[in-house]
């Protein structure tokens, strides 16, 4: 008889201390990944990460990168138990206070939060990184062409030409080698206000709890501090974007004249990602509320194609793109049922 997730789950909690724990489902994510928190008397609340490898899902990257976020003094969550073959990780319940949740509920909190997260960033990116896959330029280009493989022709209605497929990435390519010149670090690829957990009972960076790691690559150090300003699901104060970028710079000695324009063009790789990725989600995926968050990532993506070292790109996206406009976000939502 073929054993459920649920069953080879039980298993694996029972070669545990929380075997006879209460399972609670928690939220997941745009993965094949779900989650449950685990608690039981006397003994502190776990999460179980549920991660089929049957799915294409492998816990060895998460386990690696937790460890290694430790080892620096950062609040990645402990790894209590593993069932690598399986794709089951007991890790550290880092509680529920998402930066998402508590600039909501405190906004006068924003500014310290964020300044705090910058200063987990840095930690992370002065250290020797592990063995890790670039994330540079051509991979980087390869990745902004989900936005004219989902985004432009379930947008439009139209087959998107192998010309026009063509020109986009090399504008893409262009602009990130023409302005990817530093050395790199990790990237965590998913450094935002909704994978952030404050924790204000420990001290300095440790005071950021780090989830969703496991895609890290090497990459450039203006990556991750575009997702964590730019943030695609709730909008970043202008006024606390630009005064984060400015500590960033003066923390890490950043070129102050190069840096924004490296900045700029990561954030702008990754806007253009996440709207192939979020039409991706749409149509392929079935998640209908992703396309909800275009509009948002849009305006990031203007914002971005304002800078000067991006003006081909720009009038590239403002001549081909449409912006997602209510008729282009039913047409994609539409398009999952066809």
């Amino acid at each position: 008889m073929t054993r459920t997730r649920h069953d080879l789950a039980q298993d694996f909690l029972a070669t545990t201390d929380w075997r006879d724990a209460t399972r609670v489902p928690l939220a997941g994510d745009a993965s094949n990944r779900r989650y449950d928190r685990i608690i039981a008397d006397g003994l502190p609340p776990a999460v179980l990460m549920d991660a089929p490898p049957e799915k294409g899902e492998d816990v060895r990257p998460f386990t690696a990168i937790a460890r290694h976020l430790t080892s620096l003094g950062l609040s990645a969550p402990t790894i209590y138990a593993e069932d690598i073959a399986h794709g089951f990780l007991l890790i550290e319940d880092l509680g529920d206070d998402l930066f998402a949740r508590v600039v909501k509920a405190r906004p006068e909190l924003q500014k310290r939060l964020y300044q705090t997260a910058i200063d987990a960033l840095i930690i992370a990116q002065q250290a020797k990184p592990p063995v890790l896959a670039p994330y540079d330029a051509k991979a980087m280009a390869t990745t902004a062409m989900l936005l004219t493989d989902w985004y432009l022709p379930h947008g439009t209605g139209r087959a998107t030409s192998d010309s026009t497929r063509r020109e986009f990435d090399r504008l893409v390519s262009d602009m990130l080698a023409r302005n990817m010149t530093d050395d790199v670090v990790l990237v965590q690829r998913d450094y935002h206000a909704e994978n952030l957990l404050w924790l204000p009972r420990r001290e300095g960076a440790a005071r950021v709890g780090l989830l969703d790691f496991q895609d890290a690559m090497l990459g450039h150090p203006a990556y991750d501090l575009a997702s964590l300003l730019k943030d695609a699901r709730r909008d970043v104060d202008p006024h606390v974007q630009r005064d984060m970028l400015r500590y960033y710079i003066a923390q890490t000695g950043a070129d102050a004249a190069k840096f924004p324009a490296a900045y700029a063009a990561c954030s702008a790789q990754r806007n253009l990602r996440i709207m192939g990725g979020f039409a991706r989600l749409c149509v392929r995926g079935g998640k209908p509320n992703y396309p909800n968050l275009m509009p948002r990532v849009w305006g990031n993506l203007v914002d971005d194609l304002a800078h000067p070292a991006l003006k081909e790109l720009r009038y590239f996206i403002e001549t081909h793109v449409p912006a997602p406009s209510v008729d282009v976000i039913a047409r994609i939502k539409a398009a999952a049922h066809g």
